[in-house]
C-alpha cells in the first residue's frame, strides 16, 4: 500500500508540473510534448490504483490510453502543426504569469474540493482525486484563454485526462467496452477537430479563435 501511494504521489507531482508547464510554455511543440508526458503518466493510474492486480481489463485500458494519449494524439497534433503552418508561439489571451497564478489558485481550489469529496469517495486515492479536478480546471482554462485552436485541442485532451483519472479511481467496476468506447469518442473528436483546424488554417491562413469570430455571417 505504501509503495502504491508513493508511486501515485510521484505521478501526481510530475502530472502537476506538466500542467504548470502547459500554462507557462510559449512554444506549441513543447505544449504537445508535455501533453504526451501527462497522458502516459495518468494512463498508469488504473494499473497502480486498482487492488485487483494486473487483470487483462486493466492492462488493455492502460495500454490503449498510453497508445492514444502518449503517442498517437501528440503525433497527430505535431503533424497538424507542421502541415498547417501554425506559428510556433502559443499567443495567449491571458499572459503566462497570470496563467501560472491561475494555476496556483486552481490547485488550491482543487485541494479544497477534493477534501470535500473524499469522505464520500474514501476508496479513491486523495492525490488522484485532487489531480482529476485540477486537470479539468486547467483544460478549461486552456480552451478559454488560448488564442490558437491547436492549443484549445490540447486543453480538450487535458480535460479528458482529468475525466479518465476520476473514472479510474472512483468507479469500482466498469465494463471494458464502455471504457474503450469513451477512448474511441476522444479519438474521433481529436481527429475531427484536427481536420477542421487544418482546413480552416489552409483556407484562411490562420486558426486563431478570436479572428475566426469575424468569419461569422
Amino acid at each position: 500500500m505504501n509503495t502504491m501511494q508513493s508511486v501515485l504521489a510521484a505521478i501526481h507531482a510530475v502530472g502537476l508540473l506538466t500542467c504548470f508547464a502547459l500554462l507557462g510554455t510559449s512554444r506549441i511543440g513543447a505544449c504537445i510534448r508535455f501533453l504526451s508526458i501527462q497522458g502516459i503518466l495518468f494512463s498508469l493510474v488504473p494499473v497502480i490504483a486498482h487492488d485487483d492486480g494486473l487483470t487483462l481489463r486493466v492492462l488493455l485500458l492502460a495500454g490503449a490510453n498510453i497508445g492514444l494519449k502518449g503517442v498517437i494524439f501528440p503525433a497527430v497534433l505535431l503533424h497538424l502543426r507542421a502541415r498547417a503552418g501554425f506559428h510556433r508561439e502559443v499567443e495567449p489571451f491571458v499572459g503566462f504569469v497570470a496563467s501560472i497564478l491561475f494555476g496556483i489558485v486552481a490547485l488550491s481550489v482543487s485541494l479544497a474540493l477534493a477534501r470535500e469529496l473524499h469522505p464520500a469517495l474514501s476508496h479513491a486515492p486523495f492525490v488522484m482525486l485532487q489531480a482529476a479536478i485540477f486537470l479539468v480546471a486547467i483544460g478549461l482554462f486552456l480552451i478559454v484563454c488560448r488564442r490558437n485552436a491547436l492549443i484549445q485541442i490540447v486543453g480538450y485532451l487535458v480535460i479528458e485526462n482529468g475525466i479518465f483519472v476520476f473514472g479510474a479511481i472512483t468507479v469500482v467496476e466498469t465494463p471494458l467496452l464502455v471504457e474503450l468506447g469513451i477512448l474511441l469518442d476522444a479519438f474521433v473528436a481529436v481527429f475531427v477537430m484536427g481536420i477542421a483546424v487544418f482546413h480552416i488554417s489552409r483556407e484562411f491562413g490562420m486558426a486563431d479563435a478570436d479572428r475566426l469570430n469575424t468569419l461569422r455571417g
